[in-house]
């Protein structure tokens, strides 16, 4: 009879963090949002909310935290 092999479980701290797309993308949110922002213009502080694309070399470790 085969033995079962456990799951390995998703680093929930990661999984609030980072998202992951259809194509096998991840993403993070953009730095500097948390303080120093009155010296930011509007248009500085509006850019900083998109999402924005992890390296390969970097997402590689990510999605093998993540069980992916």
């Amino acid at each position: 009879m085969p033995q079962k092999r456990k799951k390995a479980k998703t680093k929930k701290s990661l999984a609030k963090r980072f998202k992951l797309t259809k194509s096998g993308k991840i993403l993070r949110q953009a730095t500097g949002q948390n303080h120093f922002r009155s010296k930011k213009s509007g248009k500085q502080i509006q850019e900083k909310r998109r999402w924005v694309e992890l390296p390969k070399s970097e997402s590689k470790k990510i999605k093998k935290l993540m069980s992916i």
